[in-house]
């Protein structure tokens, strides 16, 4: 398990990183999110020792981070490092060869890679001559093809068309599923939602929320239900205690008009008081929970 204990980080007189702490845990693939400038490049950067902190500590395991332990890092930066006159395969195999692995160890990983990505035709091309989405799964490869006890990968789907998503997506759920950890960053919110188990989320400098998806959805969501029923809808205006977020005809969504719950002051929960009023008026052909988007769990917790 990798861990981020109280690290701090100051450039100048400004405050980039205040306090930071986060796990990333085995098998799991965690959302690192923020806006531009909260602090996720300066750590993902002193994760892997290419900055220092001012203070606190990054541990694997248990202890310390050293450069042998950092060897099996699998990284992807936001600015792109490949070489664009490099054949794609050459290139791929070469990166692998810095970290240690053999020429042929390095061949067969390239290989294996490049057929996952939809790559292999493209293997003998020139970097330069795929397109930018193509280059991108190219990175995804090169921080891969060492087999990394822990992969780092900053905007991975940047670039990338829905296609191209769902196959680095693919590759990502494999070595997660593989017990590898996993941290990224993404502007890409929906397609966070569907990867990650985890998120972190910072602003600021400061680590704002962090914890499973589900349970950020619990703590961060406002509980709602959208009723459908077969006529109009728009008596729920006139129900004490709720707030009619959306109404369109038959189709409402509502939530509660004060607190964080449905429970109403007489025992009987909200919902169910919703549920009956509608059924005494006719026919209710839906009524659900509402789950809070990750868009809007990150809002609120900005």
């Amino acid at each position: 398990m990798l861990r981020i204990s109280t690290i701090s980080r100051s450039f100048g007189d400004h405050r980039v990183l205040d306090d930071v702490s986060f796990d990333v845990e085995p098998g799991r693939m965690t959302g690192f999110l923020g806006a531009n400038g909260a602090g996720k490049t300066t750590t993902m950067r002193i994760i892997l020792g290419v900055l220092a902190p001012d203070s606190g500590s990054v541990t694997w395991n248990g202890k310390p981070v050293t450069q042998s332990v950092r060897q099996r890092f699998g990284y992807m930066p936001e600015e792109r490092g490949l070489y664009p006159k490099m054949k794609v395969a050459e290139q791929i195999a070469w990166f692998g060869r810095l970290h240690g692995l053999s020429a042929a160890k390095a061949t067969s990983n390239t290989e294996k890679l490049l057929e996952q990505l939809e790559l292999a035709e493209r293997a003998d091309d020139k970097l330069e001559a795929l397109s930018l989405g193509n280059q991108q799964r190219a990175q995804v490869a090169a921080a891969l093809v060492h087999d990394p006890t822990l992969l780092i990968l900053d905007e991975p789907f940047s670039g990338l068309d829905p296609i191209a998503v769902e196959t680095v997506l693919r590759v990502l759920r494999e070595r997660a599923a593989d017990g590898v950890p996993v941290l990224f960053s993404s502007h890409q919110l929906a397609v966070v939602e569907r990867l990650c188990d985890d998120l972190v989320i910072i602003s600021g400098g400061r680590i704002t929320a962090s914890g499973g998806r589900e349970e950020l959805r619990e703590r961060y969501g406002t509980p709602r239900y959208e009723l459908v029923v077969d006529s109009d809808a728009g008596w729920l205006r006139d129900m004490p205690g709720i707030r009619v977020a959306t109404l369109d005809g038959p189709r409402a969504v509502v939530e509660p008009e004060f607190g964080n719950g449905f429970a109403g002051t007489d025992g009987e929960r909200l919902g169910q008081r919703i549920l009956r009023a509608a059924l005494e008026r006719g026919e209710v052909r839906a009524f659900t929970p509402v789950v809070p988007t990750l868009d809007e769990i990150f809002k609120e917790a900005i």
